[in-house]
């Protein structure tokens, strides 16, 4: 087996790792990756339109519906009038959906600290640039995930 071919088996098995983990994670509260995305973007910009979100998701107006139908659900988000704007709606948190963001954002420091605490900064840094390196091949060969799938 090459050393191409050994890299890539970790990186798929740390995939795997990691999505699992995710996923379970994110049940609890009644996510999906595409639904934790739209709180990571309400996180940066606070309330928007599900056009700014579809668009950050890179998902069609219908597809955002869906997504934004189960946070409501969830008690996550609620739609609130557009201030300026009567034919939109801003998606804004729910004081839940601000605790479970917040808690997403703790949970990410945490996992963060179990992945590369101790880890020395010479293989730390190896291991951002090496990523860094897959992540442009990846990108300059058009690799990108689909996210219609994900409500």
């Amino acid at each position: 087996m090459s050393q191409a071919d050994t890299a890539l088996d970790r990186i798929l098995e740390l995939s795997v790792l990691i999505n699992d983990d995710m996923t379970r994670s994110l049940a609890r509260d009644q996510l999906t990756t595409s639904r934790a995305h739209i709180m990571w973007v309400l996180v940066a910009q606070g309330p928007v339109t599900q056009r700014v979100l579809a668009d950050a998701l890179g998902v069609s107006a219908r597809t955002m519906t869906g997504l934004i139908d189960k946070l409501v659900e969830a008690g996550h988000v609620t739609r609130e009038p557009h201030p300026t704007d009567r034919r939109a709606t801003l998606v804004t948190f729910t004081k839940r959906g601000a605790r479970v963001a917040a808690a997403l954002q703790r949970d990410q420091v945490e996992f963060a600290r179990i992945l590369f605490d101790g880890m020395p900064a010479k293989r730390l840094n190896g291991l951002i640039e090496g990523l860094d390196d897959v992540l442009a091949r990846l990108r300059a060969a058009g690799v990108s995930r689909s996210r219609e799938s994900h409500a």
